[in-house]
């Protein structure tokens, strides 16, 4: 008999998938390190690791298998009316989500937020060093450098400042979305909430893990406190930074006028 698979199997079944694929991504790191050394190993190994994660994707999930971690707890994939196993578009959607577009998202912010760093610097370097995983030229990074000098001086402060509410609110989000996973018990993978791939547990004891479901709830309870608190901290530093950037730019302004009046007197009494 098939029952919804509780919140321990999941972060068993992730946890086993983690080690696997952290085993796949350190053997891929060590052959590309031995076959071409280790400059393009530093360079091309956030790459390697997004391949190797794809790789373990492709040959279990999209090719309608179970994943390592899925076998060890012996849960299935079902889509959202829990009586079919997920299409193969939406398990190739999941597998998108889940590696490709944490990637891409995590370089493009980077690479934005170096550009907009050198337009504000205005001090550009031909040979600067390449970022992690990226060779010093690239068609993204020249596509981005190219929209970021086509910004104004107010866009481009406007853009600073996106970037740096998205690179501090995505880590929030992954934390918002554990803890309601705590409370409700389905979705581990925020892929798999937005795919609406669930879990079915056959065989043993199918209430084993309700007995452990209070725990999780009280964990995520706790674990959505204690990010309120984090976000108020947050908010209360970029508050205080923003003020202490305020008087600072009055100070600047106000030293400016009186080293203008001083001149001016001065030129005053030497005409005279």
């Amino acid at each position: 008999m098939a029952a919804a698979a509780g919140p321990a199997r999941l972060v068993r079944c992730g946890q086993k998938d983690e080690l696997y694929r952290a085993g796949l991504r350190s053997g891929a790191g060590t052959a590309l390190r031995g076959l071409a050394g280790a400059r393009p190993w530093l360079q091309w190994r956030r790459e390697v690791e997004l391949l190797s994660d794809v790789a373990y994707f492709v040959l279990t999930t999209l090719s309608g298998y179970q994943t390592l971690g899925e076998e060890y707890v012996n849960i299935i994939q079902v889509d959202p009316s829990r009586k079919k196993v997920p299409s193969f578009f939406r398990r190739a959607l999941f597998i998108s989500l889940h590696t490709v577009v944490p990637y891409c998202l995590e370089k493009a912010l980077l690479h934005l937020e170096h550009e907009l760093q050198m337009e504000a610097e205005e001090s550009r370097i031909p040979e600067n060093p390449p970022a992690l995983g990226f060779p010093s030229r690239t068609l993204i990074r020249s596509w981005i450098r190219k929209q970021v000098g086509k910004l104004t001086e107010q866009q481009k402060k406007t853009a600073s400042q996106v970037v740096y509410v998205l690179k501090q609110s995505i880590p929030l989000l992954h934390r918002l979305h554990l803890a309601v996973f705590y409370i409700q018990g389905t979705f581990y993978h925020l892929s798999k909430r937005i795919t609406g791939i669930s879990y079915l547990h056959f065989g043993g004891l199918q209430g084993e893990d309700q007995s452990i479901r209070s725990s999780y709830k009280f964990l995520g309870i706790i674990s959505l406190f204690h990010l309120l608190l984090t976000i108020g901290v947050q908010m209360y530093s970029f508050k205080q930074k923003q003020r202490a950037r305020q008087e600072w730019r009055l100070h600047r302004n106000l030293a400016h006028q009186k080293q203008s009046v001083h001149c001016a007197e001065r030129s005053f009494i030497l005409r005279n």
